[in-house]
C-alpha cells in the first residue's frame, strides 16, 4: 500500500461523477469535487493529482475531455453503492493505495492557465443567479408537520393520569 494525498481520491471520484456517460471537461470535474468536498481545490493541487493519476493509469485523455481508465472503473464499481460520501472516500482511498500500476503511463499535461480558468469559471457559475445541476438540492423545511396532533380526534382532551 502506498500513501496518497487526499486531493487523488477527491479528483478520481469528481472525474467518475463527472464522465458517467462521457469525457468529462476540467470544469465538470472542478464542479464535482466542489460538490464532494464542499471547496474547489487549488489549480496547482488540482493540476498535480491528475498527473499523479494519469501516470499511474486512473485518468487518460479522451476526446474533449478526461475519462476514467477500466482499472479506475473497476476500483469505482466495488465502492459501496448506499454508503455516504465520506465512507466511499474511505473506500476509494483503500481501493487506490492497493492499486499497483502495471506500467508508467503518459502524463496528462496542464498548464496552470487552463486550470486556473477552469476554476474561475465554476467561481462564477457558483455565484450566477443559474442553477447548476451538480450542486445538491436544499431538503424541504418540515416545520409544518406537529407530531402527535394529527392523530387526536377534535373535541378530546388530553387525559393524564
Amino acid at each position: 500500500m502506498r500513501l496518497l494525498p487526499d486531493v487523488d481520491v477527491v479528483i478520481l471520484m469528481a472525474t467518475a461523477l463527472a464522465a458517467k456517460r462521457r469525457p468529462a471537461t476540467l470544469g465538470e470535474i472542478v464542479a464535482a469535487a466542489d460538490l464532494l468536498q464542499g471547496f474547489i481545490p487549488y489549480p496547482d493541487k488540482l493540476g498535480d493529482a491528475l498527473r499523479r493519476l494519469s501516470t499511474t493509469g486512473l485518468v487518460c485523455t479522451a476526446a474533449d475531455g478526461y475519462a476514467l481508465t477500466p482499472a479506475a472503473e473497476k476500483i469505482v464499481a466495488s465502492l459501496p453503492k448506499k454508503a455516504e460520501t465520506a465512507e466511499r472516500l474511505a473506500a476509494l482511498r483503500v481501493g487506490l493505495a492497493a492499486h499497483a500500476p502495471t506500467g508508467e503511463s503518459a502524463a496528462i499535461a496542464l498548464d496552470d492557465g487552463q486550470l486556473a480558468a477552469a476554476v474561475k469559471a465554476h467561481e462564477a457559475s457558483r455565484k450566477s443567479s443559474g442553477q447548476n445541476m451538480a450542486m445538491p438540492k436544499p431538503k424541504a423545511d418540515r416545520h409544518f408537520k406537529v407530531e402527535g396532533r394529527w392523530r387526536r380526534a377534535p373535541g378530546t382532551r388530553d387525559r393524564k393520569s
